[in-house]
């Protein structure tokens, strides 16, 4: 890697070997190309696990009753709109008759996420197949990005092939990339930033290797920090929990410059960082964050005229006639309001509008039957069932006497997540006493999306919102998979033995995931096999 480039020096000269025999044309080309075949093979696989029968169950999932009329809102009006009581039926019936209201509908979460999945609704209709569509060809290109990441971080294709794989029978991505809801989008565009991240870093080394004055070297233009930027600008586009992701990544990369530099041969590296590095990477992160998140909000700011609440979107016109910016009360504290008549209306009433948000996601609190706590999460401990169907015998298939079940349970691969645990502590153990960068970058993700749901004891909070964590997870497990496994020069017997061990793992995963295929794709299966998958009375 170029870290090693930077502090190893080269090897002594030696007498030169004989040049090995040339490989035979078709061995040759695949093996130049390694690099990308495996991953590609990867992904194929990802993508058979969730295009397969994508439009059943034919019906709404959970949260679906939500954002594809939203998705479909912002296709016809260009902001969500108010639908008839009768609309659930009539989707999945003759969508284009479904007469939208002029009425703006209040939402929780900004619009990307339901202009993404709007995409799959243009294509094919509003239909489940049309608003999985986008979700589902994220999540297998998730897998592929994943690959690719993996090889760069670990600097080998065998690990990042496996976290790519490990990702790919994850039971909770998979359900996320098979359903209509806005996290698996997010989780995408997390993992584009951090991978966009770690292209910057090797650049940025690979431009400081040859610097005669490390301290002085201004690294300039950085396209694939904006493109961090940008892609982290889209997760909080699509839900606001990518802000803390946003902060942490913009810390991350500072970090890098520091020890690149230093690496470099600084003499002063944190100096150089915050005189050189740090006000050009806020630029970048943050600047063309707040440009995407914003331009997200272009349907809403560019609808207006006649009609309910003025026209437009919910809360379009609330400066209309006011001179203030905030908004009345924040968690129901008044606050007063501040002359800022000289912004622009349709901003002021964006501010007031997030100010409403924010005030009913931190507020909400109504118990609900799959809620649970964060300290379970990595743990499994509480799925949330996205949909179940009893099934009488004689019915969709049903074969068994005692009557079947089909259901989707957004549970992560017990496995997997079990065997995360005990990677985290392993990188854990690398980042503090080995100095191990990975692991560091690694787990600055893992604690970016995972902590900050602590502060919400009391809100009513889901484990599926850990999809944006998987990617993580698996790359954590592969890192701890190539530990076992032995460096490439150990010797052959340890190498074997570690070969033993780490492919263990990876089928014990494979067949735990092929175990709990059914309740991840709503199968129909007899009671009695239900029941049987049911390892915990919390997952029922």
């Amino acid at each position: 890697m170029t870290q090693a480039a930077l502090t190893h020096p080269p090897a002594a000269p030696t007498s030169a070997a004989p040049a090995p025999a040339p490989r035979g044309g078709l061995v040759r080309w695949a093996a130049d190309r390694s690099g990308w075949l495996g991953p590609i093979a990867v992904a194929l696989f990802a993508g058979l696990l969730r295009f397969w029968n994508l439009g059943h169950p034919n019906a709404f999932v959970f949260d679906e009753t939500y954002y594809p009329k939203d998705a479909w809102s912002l296709l016809q009006q260009g902001y969500e709109g108010t639908w008839p009581d009768h609309a659930n039926a009539d989707i999945l019936s003759v969508p284009q008759s479904i007469p939208l209201g002029s009425a703006p509908e209040f939402v929780a979460h900004p619009p990307l996420g339901k202009w993404v999945m709007a995409t799959g609704e243009q294509l094919f209709g509003l239909n489940p197949f049309g608003w999985r569509f986008m979700t589902a060809l994220l999540g297998t290109l998730a897998v592929l990005m994943l690959a690719r990441i993996g090889r760069r971080l670990f600097g080998s294709t065998l690990v990042g092939c496996t976290a790519a794989l490990l990702m790919a029978v994850d039971g909770l991505q998979l359900v996320m990339s098979r359903v209509g809801l806005l996290d698996g989008i997010q989780m995408f565009f997390v993992l584009a930033s951090f991978g966009s991240l770690l292209v910057d870093r090797d650049h940025v080394r690979a431009r400081l290797a040859g610097a005669a004055d490390a301290d002085a070297v201004r690294l300039g233009w950085r396209p694939w920090r904006i493109a961090a930027g940008v892609f982290v600008g889209a997760a909080c586009a699509v839900k606001w929990n990518g802000a803390p992701i946003l902060a942490a990544f913009g810390i991350l990369t500072v970090l890098w410059d520091q020890s690149g530099r230093r690496g470099a041969g600084a003499r002063r590296p944190w100096r150089s960082m915050l005189r050189l590095d740090a006000v050009p990477a806020f630029l970048a992160m943050v600047g063309s964050a707040v440009v995407v998140y914003v331009g997200a909000w272009s349907g809403w700011l560019a609808t207006g005229g006649s009609g309910a609440n003025g026209g437009g979107g919910y809360d379009r016109h609330w400066a209309d006639g006011r001179a203030g910016l905030s908004p009345d009360s924040v968690l129901g504290i008044p606050l007063p309001q501040v002359p800022m008549g000289w912004v622009p209306a349709p901003l002021r009433s964006l501010w007031h509008y997030h100010a409403q948000m924010y005030d009913f996601n931190t507020g909400l609190s109504t118990p609900h039957t799959y809620q649970s706590n964060p300290f379970a999460w990595l743990f499994d401990g509480r799925p949330v069932s996205m949909y179940w169907e009893q099934i009488p015998y004689g019915q969709h298939g049903c074969t068994s006497s005692g009557g079947c079940a089909a259901q989707i349970l957004g549970l992560g691969t017990p496995f997997l997540w079990w065997a995360a645990c005990f990677a985290l502590v392993y990188l854990l153990w690398r980042w503090f006493f080995r100095r191990d960068w990975r692991s560091g970058a690694v787990l600055c993700a893992v604690a970016a999306v995972y902590l900050p749901w602590f502060r919400y004891q009391e809100r009513t909070i889901f484990s599926f919102y850990m999809v944006v964590l998987v990617p993580f997870l698996c790359l954590a497990v592969a890192q701890m998979l190539g530990a076992i496994l032995g460096p490439a020069g150990c010797s052959p017997e340890r190498r074997r033995i570690g070969a033993i061990g780490a492919g263990a793992v990876v089928l014990a995963i494979v067949g735990c995931f092929a175990f709990f295929y059914p309740l991840y794709t709503a199968e129909v299966i007899p009671m009695s096999s239900w029941q049987d998958r049911m390892w915990f009375t919390s997952w029922i």
